[in-house]
């Protein structure tokens, strides 16, 4: 199949409108990636202008190395799969699948060989004969797959194909798109505003926000460590829970609340710059214990009472929400605990998994960060005393 490569890619419209800002990505051959984010976000743009349908403002787009910015689409040899299923309804499905292969003048041998292969790689060979119409709607979907397919691009692009689609159908439907991957061997770029089908579907993950990537990574990688307060928030259900406060003493202070969360060893080495500094601490609803379960003598000392407030019960699990200080909390927690709820419910954090954000920034807080900002501060105050020595040196002059 292919590599794709996009270096500080920009879309700007002639409205003065920032769409897409240095977007930056290497794509390896194979890869499933996903572009994941809110709408207006910018991931359909991206996709529309690595497909040719929207003109790169300025930056670089490559194919196997080969730049393409001013290469039309049918140069790119890229096959494009729509939100709507965008079939001929006068065709049967055989029809529609080899449409395109006609219009390229294939013989017609070649033709059918492909559809073939394509439909029982769907497992659409027996609706062949039929017309859209007589389809349900996630056989339409394999059919827009397989005029996809037949061609043999070097590179698929999806835009968000599952979205009229209803909740079991596109449960049924992401497994399909990651197994025909798996077949075909393509290199897909997959768009989409739903994070459940980002982290089933993708092997690296791009998450967007107003025009900016927030953060590359394998679907674990950014669950477990996000880059920022955003990308905690968005992916994850139900989202991280936050809660703003400060550092004190070995504590983590919450806003509006006499409690104190205490910080592990490793956390206070961590947050060594941030005491009497204000910070977010950010733990997922799944990682809070609650009293009533096994784990919880094990991090009983980082305890703390939320308020109860609204229970959603979804059979396997109960969220339950509620308040501790100012900040909402949701606690995941397995159905069994449910009869033993009060309305006020202690639960635990397991400090393994808490996060920490700096309050200003929203940047995660990670050892990493922390040296950077070290070295910040080190060099504005070298600039400083630059500025200081610069001014000694000017009133001397003036002096003299």
């Amino acid at each position: 199949m292919a590599t794709v490569k996009l270096v500080n890619v920009n879309k700007v419209y002639d409205s003065g409108v920032h769409a897409v800002h240095d977007f930056n990505i290497e794509i390896k051959d194979k890869e499933f990636i996903v572009f994941v984010g809110p709408s207006g976000c910018g991931k359909s743009t991206t996709l529309r202008m690595i497909a040719g349908l929207e003109e790169i403002t300025y930056g670089e787009f490559y194919i196997d190395d080969k730049l393409m910015n001013t290469a039309a689409p049918k140069d790119r040899d890229i096959a494009m799969v729509f939100q709507s299923y965008a079939l001929y309804p006068q065709m049967t499905v055989y029809a529609n699948m080899a449409y395109a292969l006609k219009l390229r003048k294939v013989p017609k041998e070649e033709i059918d060989r492909r559809v073939q292969e394509a439909a029982k790689i769907l497992k659409l060979t027996p609706y062949l004969d039929r017309k859209p119409r007589a389809l349900s709607g996630g056989q339409r979907q394999r059919v827009a797959l397989g005029r996809a397919i037949v061609r043999r691009p070097k590179v698929f692009l999806m835009d968000e194909p599952l979205s009229n689609l209803d909740a079991k159908l596109r449960v049924a439907m992401r497994s399909e798109i990651v197994r025909i991957h798996e077949d075909v061997g393509a290199t897909t770029i997959y768009v989409t505003h739903d994070q459940i089908e980002a982290m089933t579907m993708a092997s690296r993950i791009v998450v967007m926000k107003d025009g900016f990537i927030q953060q590359i990574g394998e679907p674990n990688e950014v669950y477990l460590h996000p880059n920022n307060m955003f990308v905690a928030g968005f992916i994850g259900t139900p989202a991280m829970n936050f809660m703003h406060g400060r550092i004190e003493k070995g504590n983590f202070l919450p806003d509006d609340t006499e409690d104190k969360i205490p910080l592990t060893g490793d956390q206070e080495k961590l947050l060594k710059n941030y005491e009497g500094r204000r910070i977010v601490y950010g733990i997922r609803p799944e990682n809070l214990v609650f009293s009533g379960s096994s784990a919880f003598e094990r991090v009983k000392e980082y305890s703390f009472e939320i308020k109860k407030d609204i229970v959603e019960k979804l059979g396997d699990v109960v969220n339950v929400h509620g308040t501790f200080g100012s900040a909402k909390i949701i606690i995941k927690m397995n159905t069994k605990y449910y009869s033993s709820l009060e309305d006020k419910v202690c639960v635990a954090i397991d400090t393994a998994y808490a996060r920490f954000f700096n309050e200003s920034t929203t940047k995660a807080i990670t050892e990493d960060a922390c040296e950077y900002e070290e070295a910040e501060q080190t060099q504005s105050l070298e600039e400083d005393n630059v500025i200081i020595v610069n001014l000694k040196q000017k009133r001397k002059k003036r002096s003299k």
